[in-house]
């Protein structure tokens, strides 16, 4: 009962003002400008967490778009060398022209491998919803025959998944590995929590066999305790794994982690399309969605 009024809860919140929603979001992003990414992750770092940052945004439409979009990241990666900040860059291949042709986003994604390379730092191709996951693992590979500057993630609810793991550990693929936040079909996509968990651990084991390097990008104690369990038990090493947060989320879990000598790096995004990031997380965890309805009428008395 209370999950449904929670969802009830994101569809009024989606049609709140954007000052509204951006009230409660900025707890989650970083802020609308570079500056406020690059304050944050001085923050983190102080704090023994490494970052990642991302201009937000996706789903853009033309190449004078994509190229602004790249223009952005180049200038991330040289603010992250400027300011000396422990963290890389993370991107959304549809930001850089992947619906306009795959050809065209991997000459603006092998610009940021390059640049990234120069500076002895990284890029993340993130994942997006499941009509681009194949052209997105496609670019990837190719980018990967050139740059070891580039990594990938994969979405442990897709049944696809495992597969992916299979082929990509063939070419000692860096992974972020997530469980997924996108709206996908039961025909392709777990629906049962335990069944994405039991995919995501099975998935996580494949990798660490491989002995290719993961990012363990969860917020679930039991995929973390799980992931513990596997790195004791084959005997990962410590530069193989780093746990992955979103900012803003399970923060005790984080800090924990971190005091236990972990790896840990926070996903920092920021930008001025913000709302379309804020939303999607609403409706992947409509829990906070209810605490963020709660918070108004508590913040307007």
């Amino acid at each position: 009962m209370l999950l449904l009024l929670n969802k009830i809860i994101v569809s009024i919140v989606k049609i709140m003002p954007k000052r509204i929603v951006y009230f409660f979001a900025k707890r989650y992003i970083a802020g609308e400008r570079l500056e406020d990414g690059i304050n944050l992750v001085k923050v983190l770092n102080q704090k023994g967490i490494l970052a990642t940052m991302d201009v937000l945004g996706e789903s853009i439409t033309t190449k004078e778009e994509v190229l602004a979009t790249k223009k952005e990241c180049l200038v991330v990666l040289n603010a992250i060398e400027e300011h000396g900040l422990k963290a890389n860059l993370s991107i959304k291949p549809t930001s850089l022209g992947l619906n306009i042709s795959a050809e065209f986003a991997y000459e603006q994604i092998s610009e940021l491998a390059t640049r990234a390379k120069e500076l002895n730092n990284f890029v993340r191709m993130d994942m997006e919803d499941s009509p681009v996951t194949q052209r997105t693992i496609d670019v990837f590979k190719s980018l990967q025959k050139e740059f070891n500057s580039i990594g990938i993630v994969l979405q442990a609810y897709l049944k696809r998944t495992f597969n992916d793991v299979v082929d990509l550990n063939k070419t000692n693929t860096n992974y972020r590995l997530c469980k997924g936040i996108y709206i996908e079909p039961a025909e392709i996509a777990y629906k049962d929590k335990q069944a994405v968990r039991d995919n995501y651990v099975k998935c996580l084991e494949e990798i660490f066999k491989n002995g290719s390097y993961v990012g363990i990008a969860t917020h679930d104690d039991y995929l973390v305790n799980e992931a513990l369990r596997l790195k004791k038990e084959l005997n990962v090493p410590d530069e193989k794994m780093e746990f992955q947060m979103l900012y803003g989320i399970k923060e005790d879990l984080r800090d924990k982690l971190v005091k236990d000598g972990h790896k840990v790096r926070v996903y920092v995004p920021f930008g001025k399309d913000w709302y379309k990031y804020s939303i999607r997380r609403l409706q992947e965890n409509p829990n906070f969605a209810g605490q963020v309805f709660a918070n108004i009428f508590k913040f307007g008395k």
